[in-house]
């Protein structure tokens, strides 16, 4: 009974072991649940209310969001409003892809970025495989996941 006990125990710590963990909460409180993101690409984007060039570009990135199922956005404050802060924010500027009120950056090793907006785009194995500075667009961000590999 013991060997029996103790090889399910070994088998369940191997299952759970994979397991990627939660990446907190979104603009609204909601869990971002690692199963959500499983399987698909990650856009995620660095944006500030008082950055013109992120304004112009939370337009695209709604489009990205909604006509991309294979992938997904998320959004990251650049001056990590969180709470009723970050909901307001998110809404004042339009944004209806889901913000991250927990940054991201430890989890993928990102380097805080002294410029915005930045994007960044991680594969269905969670690697970070670009690093894009500058406004981006939702023809041009589908088309380098392609380029990268995203099927």
């Amino acid at each position: 009974m013991t060997r029996i006990l103790t090889i399910t125990l070994l088998a369940l710590s191997a299952l759970l072991g994979g397991c990627e963990a939660d990446w907190g909460a979104d603009q609204h409180g909601r869990p971002v649940a690692a199963d959500d993101l499983a399987g698909r690409w990650v856009v995620i984007n660095y944006w500030a209310e008082w950055c013109a060039p992120c304004r112009t570009e939370i337009p695209e990135l709604n489009r990205l969001a909604e006509t991309r199922q294979d992938l997904v956005v998320l959004g990251v404050n650049f001056d990590e409003l969180r709470g009723a802060e970050l909901a307001q924010a998110a809404e004042a500027l339009g944004i209806r892809f889901r913000v991250l009120a927990d940054d991201p950056a430890e989890r993928l090793a990102l380097e805080r970025s002294p410029v915005l907006p930045v994007t960044y785009l991680v594969d269905a194995e969670r690697r970070v495989r670009e690093r894009l500075v500058g406004e981006q667009t939702a023809a041009g961000l589908a088309a380098r996941i392609e380029q990268l590999g995203a099927r």
